[in-house]
Order: structure tokens, then C-alpha cells, then sequence
């Protein structure tokens, strides 16, 4: 498996190569769906430029990363273009690496339960095999590498990749059971985005099902080991947060990243929700409209951990889709990685509804995004609803796409415990209707 994944990875990085060198480059940059007010190139530019004149780079409303990344590329900016398509085959790395060990976690975990009866004799055809389970690392490498979206953010320089190298670390260090690496990087992803608080749940679920199942845990053992866990991660936090107030021996950033985040003031337009609606919105309605948009993101973390509480690693890759969809200035990159993870639910494909019709409206959302943006900003012959209308077909895409592998995952997992072919109490064959 060594020989394709490096194959693969020389593909990608002579394809970003050429691109860096083309006159794509700087169109790329400017693309409204690849960068957003938060992760723009240009605007970390403008803040290691303020950084020089011993000017605090959040006095202005420019900048709005976290100090780490300017004081980072502070040191790395003439080998920019070399981070980032190395940051992308550290990220396609950790993905192949975390989903070859949860495929032989998973397996394990299907040997224990057939051991222990819990899968009805008619599911047989339901099991997975290693056969089948052997590529699925190597296509979520290649579906990471070689997908448009994070091609584009490559190119254009777009701190999304750095944060998806992040969370990428911290599914890897969950999978392999390591509490310590999981909660630095889920602070890590925390302190960039603060949205990656909501997979708190799923790693610290993954976590204790791998220090205690098979073994029964108790519930001292279950709040000793949640209390450690929350510890490390607020405490890595903590950590992270001093040392940006000591390098800036100010507390600014707080707000010019976390209240921007959460407060939305820019509506640069994006393939996000917020933009157009805020723009529309009369002014004494917006704070308590902002709190509903923003809640969506938190609010659905406590009935998905609660119904897939013992599928910890489906239920992170929900979160992922959640975050990426109900975020305040999401881009492309943010959908390519909960995406790159498509293929390790390979095995839910005979019961997907609307794969096809899905496929289709990201396909053709995505081809639209910059002809709609085109006639809107350039030939005046369209207004802002044209652009927002696709922006809203591409979100209720990602949503059916996620409700699709939902429904499937939730019937499949019936299906394992009750049989393939159901049939009513007279014998006939019955319906199966998930409510």
C-alpha cells in the first residue's frame, strides 16, 4: 500500500506545483468560495506586515488569525508555497494512517460482537471483509489529495489547509488511543476555529470504548476518565491561550478571532448561510438571529451523541459535515475534508437513496458558483439572490448528502441485529420505516 499512496502524493504535489507557478494562482486567491475574511493569504500578509512595524496585527478589522499562525509564517513566508503542499500530504497522511487503524479496530469490534451473538444469522451479507476494508485508506488519501476543493485551498493559501492538517492529527491520536495527542489537537483545532469543540464528545466516546470495551466500565470509571480527558484538553487550551497573550502581551485577539467568529461582522459573501441573511436583516434583530444561526452548530451535538453514542467515529464525521455547513464563513476546503472520509462508509452504499441526485448538485452547484459570481460582480447582469440561491442549493446538498449516509448508517445497524429480510407475523415480507 506504500508504493500507490506515494504515487499518489507525488501526483498531487507536482499538480499543486504547476498551479502555484500559473497565472491561476493569484484568480484562485480571490475566489470568494476557496477564502473567507478568516483564512485568507492576503490578509496574513497584512498581519505579519503590522507585525514588522511592531504594530498589534488585531488594531485594525484586517486581520483575524490566531497569533501561533502569524508568528509562524512570520518565520516560514519565503517557503510558503512548500508548507502548504507539505501541510496537504501530512493531512492525506494522518487520514490513511487513522483509517487503516479503525478498520482493524472496527473489525475487531464486529469479531467480539458475532462472538457474542449480538448480530442476527441473516446479516451475513451485512459484514464487512478485509478484502473490502483493505483500499478504503487509500482512497480517503486520494480523495483528499486530489479533490478541486483542496487543490484550490492549496493553491490560494488558505489557512483552512492548516486547520485540516490539525484535525486530521487529532482523529489520528484518537484512533490510536492516545488521550494526551487527541486533547492537544483538538485544542489546537479549538484555539484555530473554535467550532471543533463539538467533536469533544465523539473523541472522548472513541476513547473510553477503547480503554474499557470489552472490559465493563463502571461509572467511576467513566467520570474519572472524562474528568482526565477534559482536563488535558482545557488545560492545553489554557496553555495556548497565554502563550498568544504573552507573545502579544495583549488580550485583543480574543475578540478579534473568537467574537468575529461568533458575531459575524464581515458579510464578504461565501458559500456559507449567514451573509446574505445578515445583510437583509434589519440591525435590532441581528444579535438574536446570530445566536440562532450559531446554535445550530452546538445544538445537535447532545441528540447525535445520544443516538450514536456507541458509533463514535460516524458520529465525528457527522460533526465534521455539521460544522462545515453551519459555520459563519465556511469554505471549500472545510467540505473537502469531511468528504475525503466518504469512502470509509463504502459498505452503506446499498442503502443510500439520493447518492446520484446529490452527486449531481455539488457537481453542478460547484461549476456555478463562479459563472453566477461573474454575472453578479462583473457583467451586472444578476444580483446578489442568483449567487445566494446557489449557495443555498449547495448547503441543502451537503445536508441530504449527510441525511443519506445517516438514514443508512441507522438502517444498516438495524439490519445487523434483526435480519436482512424482515417479514410481518403472518409471514409476508415487511417494510422497514425509520421515523
Amino acid at each position: 500500500m506504500a508504493a500507490p499512496l506515494v504515487l499518489v502524493i507525488l501526483v498531487a504535489v507536482t499538480i499543486r506545483a504547476v498551479l502555484f507557478r500559473s497565472s491561476l494562482a493569484a484568480f484562485i486567491s480571490e475566489r470568494v468560495e476557496v477564502v473567507s475574511p478568516l483564512n485568507s493569504w492576503k490578509r496574513v500578509v497584512e498581519g505579519m506586515a503590522l507585525l514588522d512595524l511592531d504594530v498589534s496585527p488585531y488594531s485594525g478589522d484586517v486581520f483575524h488569525e490566531t497569533p501561533l499562525i502569524v508568528y509562524l509564517f512570520h518565520f516560514l513566508v519565503d517557503y510558503v508555497e512548500i508548507v502548504y503542499m507539505f501541510t496537504d500530504v501530512l493531512t492525506a497522511v494522518a487520514l490513511y494512517l487513522a483509517v487503516k487503524e479503525y478498520n482493524k479496530v472496527s473489525f475487531k469490534q464486529q469479531k467480539l460482537y458475532l462472538e457474542l451473538n449480538k448480530y442476527s444469522a441473516g446479516s451475513i451479507d451485512l459484514l464487512r471483509v478485509p478484502t473490502e476494508m483493505h483500499y478504503v485508506p487509500l482512497k480517503v488519501a486520494i480523495f483528499y489529495l486530489l479533490n478541486p476543493y483542496t487543490i484550490l485551498s492549496c493553491v490560494a493559501k488558505s489557512t483552512c489547509a492548516l486547520n485540516n492538517a490539525i484535525i486530521a492529527l487529532f482523529i489520528l491520536a484518537t484512533v490510536k488511543g492516545s488521550p494526551l495527542l487527541s486533547a492537544v489537537f483538538l485544542s489546537l483545532a479549538t484555539y484555530q476555529s473554535l467550532y471543533p469543540i463539538t467533536l469533544f464528545t465523539s473523541a472522548l466516546l472513541f476513547l473510553l470504548q477503547r480503554q474499557f470495551i470489552p472490559v465493563k466500565m463502571s461509572s467511576r470509571d467513566f467520570w474519572l476518565f472524562t474528568c482526565q480527558y477534559s482536563s488535558l484538553f482545557l488545560g492545553c487550551l489554557t496553555v495556548l491561550i497565554c502563550h498568544s497573550f504573552f507573545l502579544l502581551n495583549s488580550w485583543d485577539f480574543i475578540h478579534s478571532i473568537y467574537g468575529f467568529v461568533l458575531s459575524v461582522p464581515d458579510l464578504t459573501p461565501n458559500i456559507g448561510l449567514f451573509w446574505y441573511f445578515f445583510a437583509e436583516m434589519f440591525e435590532h434583530f441581528s444579535l438574536f438571529f446570530v445566536c440562532v444561526f450559531q446554535i445550530n452548530v452546538f445544538f445537535y451535538t447532545v441528540p447525535l451523541t445520544i443516538k450514536l453514542k456507541e458509533h463514535p467515529m460516524f458520529l465525528m464525521f457527522v460533526q465534521l459535515a455539521i460544522i462545515c455547513i453551519f459555520k459563519s464563513y465556511p469554505t471549500v476546503g472545510d467540505v473537502a475534508l469531511y468528504m475525503s472520509l466518504l469512502p470509509m462508509w463504502a459498505h452503506l452504499s446499498r442503502f443510500l437513496r439520493n447518492i446520484f441526485i446529490v452527486s449531481c448538485m455539488l457537481v453542478v452547484c460547484s461549476l456555478l458558483f463562479p459563472v453566477l459570481w461573474h454575472l453578479w460582480i462583473y457583467a451586472g447582469s444578476a444580483n446578489s439572490n442568483f449567487f445566494y440561491a446557489i449557495t443555498l442549493t449547495f448547503n441543502v446538498g451537503q445536508i441530504l448528502l449527510v441525511s443519506d449516509y445517516f438514514y443508512a448508517f441507522l438502517r444498516r445497524e438495524y439490519h445487523l441485529h434483526h435480519g436482512l429480510y424482515l417479514t410481518k407475523k403472518d409471514g409476508t415480507e415487511a417494510t422497514l420505516v425509520l421515523k
